[in-house]
């Protein structure tokens, strides 16, 4: 700024005679920038600097000269973890960015790079509405759900509920690996707390939806058991589609211990009493078969 020996105009800013000291400025010659910077730079507006310097948190980046604005890490990628600020920038580099807030009682200007940019979270909403398809490579497999590559930085997560209709499902690595490519609905998208939530048992009608038809009120249907407890016997009618034999519907008679008559793996025939679409339940009862086919017998006698 200044040489010795160099003749320079100041302002006394202080005088202190006990001392024999007297504060001066040089800046004070000049009106102080910061006074009026909310007008030049206001809140949203996108303005050019260069980058003057990094730091692990951000890049400071001169707008004029004496005025300096931080592009926070956090605010230079919508959609991309920044370890570095060096990843994205380098000082000397013209870059265009948009005021996010002005501090003028600190002397701060906080700035934004990915603001410059549209935000991909809105034109994935645009690109990909609800009820669309995609497609894309799985990122990651955990306990509660599948992660699938939808755009560049963008993940969406299929969750284990969403991946089969009937078919339960304990570990969604049981249907996908890691690198699989996969095809799902879009289920939902909240541009705020950047998330999509993706479905791929959607990509089919619900089985449960025509269950009525394919097993109506009072037909016969054939099932393998699956479990039986002390309430009643469980009857694989389809791939994941089971009904319950209340113990009270297993015979005629008083029936005490259903293990005493039924184990898992044994076909029985029932006949369907009732069918629940929303709660996706289905009953069973032998009960009503045994008196069905005895009507059956009367009439045809």
């Amino acid at each position: 700024v200044v040489q010795v020996g160099e003749h320079v105009k100041v302002v006394v800013l202080k005088y202190d005679p006990e001392r024999g000291r007297v504060s001066l400025g040089m800046k004070q010659i000049l009106p102080d920038p910061w006074t009026t910077v909310a007008e030049r730079f206001p809140v949203g507006a996108r303005v050019r600097g260069k980058v003057v310097s990094l730091a692990d948190y951000g890049a400071f980046v001169e707008l004029e000269p004496g005025i300096e604005g931080l592009v926070h890490v956090s605010e230079m990628s919508w959609s991309k973890r920044i370890a570095h600020p060096s990843k994205v920038v380098e000082v000397g580099q013209e870059v265009e960015v948009v005021v996010l807030d002005v501090d003028t009682a600190n002397c701060r200007i906080s700035l934004g790079l990915k603001q410059a940019e549209p935000n991909p979270w809105e034109m994935m909403r645009i690109n990909h509405p609800i009820g669309s398809r995609v497609q894309g490579k799985v990122k990651n497999v955990t306990d509660f759900g599948v992660f699938v590559g939808v755009e560049d930085g963008i993940d969406g997560l299929v969750h284990v509920s969403d991946l089969h209709w009937t078919k339960k499902v304990k570990h969604p690595s049981e249907l996908y690996k890691k690198g699989d490519d996969i095809e799902a609905v879009v289920l939902g998208i909240d541009v705020d707390n950047e998330r999509v939530s993706l479905g791929v048992k959607q990509l089919a009608e619900d089985p449960w939806q025509s269950m009525a038809k394919r097993h109506p009120v009072g037909t016969r249907a054939k099932g393998k058991v699956t479990s039986v407890t002390d309430f009643g016997v469980f009857v694989e009618l389809e791939e994941g589609v089971e009904g319950l034999i209340h113990v009270s519907q297993l015979s005629n008679e008083r029936v005490d211990k259903p293990q005493m008559l039924f184990q898992p793996g044994q076909e029985i025939e029932a006949e369907v009493t009732q069918i629940d679409t929303r709660e996706r339940k289905i009953g069973l009862s032998i009960k009503a078969l045994r008196r069905s086919e005895e009507r059956e017998e009367v009439e045809s006698y």
